[in-house]
């Protein structure tokens, strides 16, 4: 059986959750599940934060938080701009935590209309992203549509912290999240490791809970046997030509380099190493900055270290340019955030994926290197444990402690100076990638779970 999905995000496009709903409404369309989208969005067409942009080709209903960002306060607004998941002082998406109830049902009451709105005619299931007040507002719209509640982590993660932060409404939320979770037919989490926090956190039934992992567009991540030149030629545009890294308190292209920074880069036998991903603070960029400083005494082979990414303005903690600066840090570039599009070929211009993020819900970056053959260094936490690794006899990366200098230290060097490991685990993951990944079998699994959803009804 098929039918209609009404997917919802109350995000305009910047995380991982939207490159998911991207790659997973084009696969449920191959088994026959039409999927409708309801989101918010931020920009003008064409650019990435632009929900129909972003999602091209899928039916969008969306929220456009533009005139919010000039409201005193952008989560009152009249189009109110979505809350966060993450503490960042003076953000206009303020913590979920820090917002009133009052301005809650403002939320809800907003998200019910467009839920009106963008699904005239019921769907099938429903399927939002998250747990936010996009969950009451659909509720309240489509109270007798089955709900599928997909987890991405973070929200697990502020509930987690929200037992420590100083929030004036953690208890509102936080019940509000629970009884969302609660009131879900089915739900779908990540990794096992989401699967055992969801069940505690939220005090969901174990037997409503669904594994899926993400997927990997296996089209676009796959191996580019790119020489030398060709790999220097990339670098020179990401880093040289049109530079998108920034400092604290900078714009894109605030740190630039020149051509005989590229060096390092250019160097026959270099090992590059990359970071991807956005300067929150479990990533701990820093530590792998001071890490590769300590590492590099001992690497038998320039072994530059380019970080990617860094959502423009956004970081949490220690902002990796300063401690870089401060550590007076050599051979480490800072690229800026780049389309998910271009990711396949910086994959492609490295050597080793490197993330030592400690609480990484399923870790969608290191499969996409897997399957370009780059075998990954990641934290043996979270995510990443339950497909790094798991067959003794055939390793595709390396996991080290967390939060632990040395350990992270040692795997640098050994990534670095032992090419024959390098290739036997850049092997190792292209194979496990290729085989447990494609969108189209996680596909087909959701499809199940909106079958179990509907029949439970």
């Amino acid at each position: 059986m098929a039918g209609r999905t009404g997917m919802g995000v109350i995000f305009y496009p910047r995380g991982g959750s939207a490159q998911v709903i991207r790659y997973l409404a084009a696969a449920l369309g191959r088994t026959g599940w039409e999927t409708e989208l309801l989101c918010g969005s931020l920009g003008e067409p064409g650019e990435r934060t632009h929900a129909e942009s972003f999602y091209e080709g899928l039916r969008v209903t969306a929220a456009d938080y533009g005139p919010a960002l000039e409201a005193s306060d952008p989560v009152a607004a009249p189009v109110p701009m979505h809350p966060s998941f993450e503490d960042r002082p003076g953000a206009s998406d303020r913590v979920l935590a820090r917002v009133e109830p009052q301005v809650g049902e403002h939320l809800a009451g907003f998200w019910e209309e467009m839920a009106r709105r963008a699904f005239e005619a019921a769907p099938d299931v429903l399927h939002l992203h998250h747990l936010t007040p996009l969950h009451e507002g659909c509720a309240r719209a489509l109270p007798d549509t089955p709900l599928v509640t997909h987890l991405h982590g973070t929200e697990l993660k502020m509930i987690g912290r929200s037992q420590t932060a100083d929030w004036a409404f953690t208890d509102h939320w936080v019940g509000a999240m629970r009884g969302w979770a609660q009131g879900s037919d089915r739900l779908l989490v990540i990794s096992p490791h989401d699967r055992e926090v969801a069940e505690r956190l939220l005090g969901v039934d174990p037997q409503r809970v669904s594994w899926i992992p993400n997927g990997v567009d296996l089209a676009r991540f796959d191996r580019m046997d790119l020489g030398r030149e060709e790999r220097l030629a990339r670098w020179r545009r990401w880093l040289v030509e049109e530079p998108q890294g920034w400092r604290e308190g900078g714009e894109p292209g605030s740190v630039a380099y020149g051509e005989r920074d590229l060096a390092p880069l250019a160097d026959e036998d270099a090992v590059v190493l990359l970071f991807v991903g956005r300067f929150t603070e479990v990533k701990r960029i820093p530590l792998l900055v001071r890490a590769h400083a300590r590492a590099r005494e001992r690497f038998e082979r320039p072994a530059p270290l380019v970080i990617w990414g860094g959502f423009p303005g956004e970081w949490e903690g220690e902002h990796p340019h300063t401690v870089a600066e401060r550590e007076d840090a050599r051979d480490v570039f800072f690229l800026g955030w780049r389309g998910h599009g271009e990711l396949n070929e910086g994959l492609a211009c490295s050597d080793v994926m490197v993330m030592p993020s400690i609480d990484e819900s399923f870790g969608q970056v290191f499969v996409e290197a897997m399957a370009c053959e780059v075998p990954v260094i990641a934290a043996n936490a979270g995510g990443p444990p339950s497909f790094v690794n798991v067959e003794p006899d055939r390793p595709n990366g390396w996991l080290v402690e967390p939060d632990d200098l040395d350990s992270l230290t040692e795997a640098l060097v050994i990534a670095v100076n032992d090419p024959d490991a390098r290739a036997e685990r850049a092997r190792n993951g292209y194979v496990s990638s290729r085989r447990d990944f494609s969108w189209d079998t996680q596909a087909e699994r959701v499809a199940a779970v909106y079958e179990e959803a509907r029949a439970g009804r």
